[in-house]
């Protein structure tokens, strides 16, 4: 059996862990049966390291970041590479339509209005990709909602959300303004997010029955794409075996 891995960034704050343990019996309750672990690649415990090396069999680690950048091109890899070159990895798990729904459901609770202006409001990175990817979560939102919804950054990247906030209050008619908080767990990021000028936050994705789901198709996608390597390593061998096999023409 194949053990799911799931591999969290980790926090200081104690609220962010208890998330996530509580995100992880829901993906174990999806599936019974199946082996799932949780792991973090720093701050919090166990170690992704530990896990890796005590699990048993077939691996398949999926990232609990919603964007590509340094955790998932470089950390990760090093981590898996260095204990268990053999697991499979799946991609982030965002953008996807999964989190739209729930970005959707916490806007919801949160009180938003027809008319209120929209951001997204996430940490940020270095990398442009993955602010990129975060703007297409953006996309996302706004054919959900059918607003404008601008991507908008704590700490690395363009828009800052200070600046998205004002631009969204000096260019637009909307009476307020709502960040939908990009953020799986309480802590320092969504900290800033609430201490900003915004007329209303959304809580964080937290667990969710929904981002359960996500992790399993992510754990999914993964799957079929090693088997897909599979089956067609053979075939091409095959292939190139018989245009490289001598002819025989007497």
């Amino acid at each position: 059996m194949t053990t799911l891995v799931m591999a969290g960034h980790g926090a200081r704050d104690e609220r962010w862990s208890a998330v996530l343990a509580d995100l992880a019996g829901r993906v174990r309750r999806l599936r019974p049966g199946h082996r799932v672990r949780l792991a973090f690649l720093e701050l919090s415990t166990p170690p992704l390291a530990d896990v890796l090396a005590a699990s048993v069999g077939p691996v398949v680690v999926v990232p609990l970041l919603l964007a590509g950048g340094y955790h998932a091109h470089v950390d990760l890899p090093a981590i898996i590479a260095g204990v268990r070159p053999d697991a499979r990895v799946a991609g982030p798990l965002g953008p996807h339509p999964l989190l739209t729904s729930v970005l959707a459901r916490r806007l919801d609770a949160a009180g938003l209005r027809p008319g209120d202006a929209v951001v997204l409001g996430a940490a940020g990175s270095a990398d442009p990709s993955a602010l990129d990817d975060v703007r297409a979560a953006a996309r996302l939102l706004s054919v959900r909602l059918s607003r404008p919804v601008t991507a908008a950054f704590a700490a690395g990247g363009t828009p800052t959300l200070a600046d998205a906030l004002t631009r969204a209050r000096t260019t637009r008619t909307a009476p307020r303004v709502a960040v939908a908080s990009y953020l799986l767990a309480p802590g320092h990021f969504h900290g800033r997010l609430a201490d900003s000028s915004a007329d209303l936050v959304s809580a964080p994705l937290g667990a969710d029955d929904d981002l359960a789901a996500l992790v399993w198709t992510r754990f999914d996608e993964a799957q079929a794409s090693s088997r897909s390597s599979l089956t067609m390593s053979p075939a091409l061998s095959s292939r190139e075996g018989s245009e490289s096999a001598p002819v025989n023409v007497s």
